[in-house]
């Protein structure tokens, strides 16, 4: 079968299956994926008329930099054949972020020096014009542009007025169908090089069936995400691979009264990081948001934001709007106000702890269940404020967070123009993603480091295709 014919088959349709022809009547017959109805319709479309120099980008993998990066090309350049290959369904990634809300980005990280600190493989790179070309802020454009209304929460993270990551899915497959890309499930490019005059050969099989197709591409945007496929690729093409390894992590703590809150929850703590071999003038690493206590240790988004970073030792402020004086005063008059009863049973409101959690901080206090508080002394008063507001865990070890984690791991940086976001060993050769030996951590930001990086190859393919089609037509 020509690639002609398979290139053609589908313009942004989900189909494990050839399409058929007709050569009576002119017309190929494909299978359309309709991302709001979600239903298959057979469509036929008449047979393009194809020049000479007509050129190709092929997309492995169909996650969120690729397909955005498949948009961004098609946009700039009508003429380029764009094919997105996908092993499994497209952006299943994006279907589960969130807890299936999606966390499109963060919307709090308006200074991109600040914005590149979120990322622990990654951070000085993207320092320069990265985020300039593409940042979170046009990321919410476009899909504002797009129709998906956005809205950014308390932390930072923005996600879809829906709550359904469905949203952003439906999104991103009408407007590639819109723009002409194709789609192709169930396949891999399982070997690439490069030919006579800098064609990439690519070998596509099908997982499901003994099915080999030789393609010839101008243009090849690796963004498989983590996945083995992508870095076999970028080292058949010259490419060294930073080993992947999990990036994302709770933090395991041994402390068996800890161990006894296990599902007790915080809406609001702060968590501050001690890293290891850092400098000594360094600040520690902070974040705010909500904390799960678990039955090995910390977890929440709080925990998985700095987890990235490693660490020994966690400080966590139990009561992060208050200050340490406010919380002596309150303390003070808790005891004069409730003088007769159990220190274990009373504790002021205000700060809004639970019963289970008061006792963890009663008997890490040293004091004994029946204790008044009319007997509780001021050095204990001061210690207690000091044990909410700087309450220090030991890390004993990580456990993976599996239901969303991240990789670290892939191509070099240093490997890539990241102001193209092309190889530096091999023309028009391309990456984006998870492919890449980038880390964020969460709250949006590894999904930003997809967009961006899809934004900047596509852009950069586009131009090249449109200055292609431009010297044809000039000749």
């Amino acid at each position: 079968m020509s690639f002609h014919l398979a290139r053609l088959s589908l313009q942004f349709g989900i189909s494990s299956r050839t399409a058929g022809t007709n050569s009576s009547n002119g017309y190929y017959y494909h299978l359309l994926f309709n991302p709001t109805k979600r239903k298959f319709t057979a469509t036929a479309i008449p047979k393009a008329q194809k020049s000479s120099k007509e050129e190709l980008l092929v997309v492995v993998g169909g996650g969120a930099a690729g397909v955005y990066g498949a948009i961004r090309a098609k946009t700039l350049a009508p003429n380029l054949d764009v094919l997105v290959i996908e092993k499994g369904m497209p952006l299943s990634k994006v279907k589960i972020s969130g807890g299936g809300r999606c966390n499109v980005t963060n919307g709090h990280c308006s200074d991109n020096k600040i914005l590149a600190e979120q990322y622990p493989r990654g951070h000085r790179e993207f320092r320069g014009s990265f985020f300039d070309m593409h940042g979170p802020a046009d990321t919410m454009s476009w899909f504002t542009d797009h129709g998906v209304a956005l809205k950014i929460e308390e932390d930072g993270r923005v996600f879809p007025t829906s709550n359904s990551s469905s949203s952003v899915i439906d999104c991103l497959l009408s407007e590639a169908k819109h723009r002409g890309v194709s789609l192709q499930t169930k396949k891999v490019v399982s070997s690439a090089s490069v030919g006579a005059g800098g064609k990439f050969l690519l070998k596509l099989e099908k997982r499901t069936v003994s099915f080999v197709e030789n393609v010839k591409a101008d243009y090849l945007l690796i963004a498989s995400g983590s996945s083995q496929q992508g870095h076999c690729l970028a080292a058949q093409l010259g490419h060294s691979i930073v080993d992947p390894v999990p990036s994302l992590f709770t933090f395991k703590i041994a402390d068996s009264g800890l161990a006894e809150l296990s599902g007790v929850t915080f809406p609001k703590v702060e968590v501050k990081l001690k890293l290891e071999n850092i400098l000594r003038n360094t600040p520690h690493l902070t974040q705010v948001g909500p904390m799960l206590v678990t039955h090995w240790g910390l977890s929440g988004p709080v925990i998985l934001r700095l987890s990235a970073w490693g660490a020994r030792t966690l400080m966590v402020d139990f009561v992060p709007d208050l200050h340490l004086e406010d919380m002596k005063s309150i303390l003070n008059q808790h005891k004069h106000k409730y003088a007769k009863q159990k220190a274990l049973n009373s504790w002021p409101l205000g700060f809004s702890l639970t019963k289970r959690f008061w006792k963890y901080i009663v008997d890490r206090e040293g004091l004994i269940g029946d204790t008044l508080w009319a007997s509780i002394s001021n050095n204990s008063i001061v210690s207690i404020a000091h044990l909410l507001k700087h309450c220090a865990f030991e890390v004993t070890g990580k456990g993976q967070y599996k239901d969303e984690f991240v990789t670290a791991g892939g191509v070099p940086l240093s490997e890539i123009s990241l102001n193209t976001m092309e190889s530096k060993k091999c023309a028009r050769l391309f990456f984006a993603g998870e492919v890449l030996n980038v880390d964020g951590v969460t709250g949006g930001f590894n999904f930003q480091n997809a967009w961006s990086g899809g934004y900047i190859a596509g852009t950069s393919i586009g131009a090249l295709a449109a200055e292609a089609t431009l010297e044809e037509g000039v000749l």
